[in-house]
């Protein structure tokens, strides 16, 4: 009896390689300077002493930084087809992440580090002699107000593109 061919395998999928159009694009710098602002913002909160709703804002900030660099990581891959559901969806994806949770998260976070920095805003007298937080929490909330603002650039980019019936983030 003849025999049969096996079934085709997947397809196989090509070599990783950088999607350079992207990079140069504005959204992909404007996700290179959220992801270095944003971590800044955490990192400053998490290497000083906080409490009470600073715990909020740095839980905020670290999700958003590692839902950005999910974003950032497939589209520089050019890999987001993998991603169920939301793949066929990139475009709006990154809008939905930049306005709701980029802009909404992070001024939430630089309002309560803001409010924190103005609390201990005593402490930043000359003669003061005590460990002060101000400047730690000052720092984090400017961090944190241009990173929102980055945040609503790339969701404006993002907007702009849809709104002109583009499909791609480029």
């Amino acid at each position: 009896p003849p025999t049969v061919p096996p079934p085709p395998g997947p397809p196989a999928r090509g070599s990783l390689s950088l999607h350079r159009a992207y990079l140069r694009s504005p959204l992909g710098l404007l996700r290179l300077g959220q992801l270095v602002l944003g971590a800044a913002f955490w990192v400053t909160v998490a290497a000083h002493k906080y409490e009470g709703a600073a715990h909020f804002a740095l839980f905020a900030a670290v999700l958003v930084w590692l839902l950005t660099l999910a974003l950032f990581g497939l589209s520089l891959l050019g890999r987001w087809e993998l991603v169920p559901w939301l793949g066929s969806r990139w475009l709006l994806t990154n809008l939905v992440h930049d306005l709701a949770l980029g802009v909404g998260l992070y001024a939430a976070a630089t309002g309560i580090m803001g409010h924190k920095a103005k609390q201990r805003s005593f402490c930043n007298l000359p003669g003061y002699s005590q460990h002060c937080l101000y400047s730690a929490y000052l720092s984090a909330s400017i961090c944190g107000g241009i990173t929102a603002c980055l945040y609503l650039f790339s969701g404006l980019y993002c907007l702009s593109r849809r709104c002109q019936d583009q499909q791609d983030i480029i």
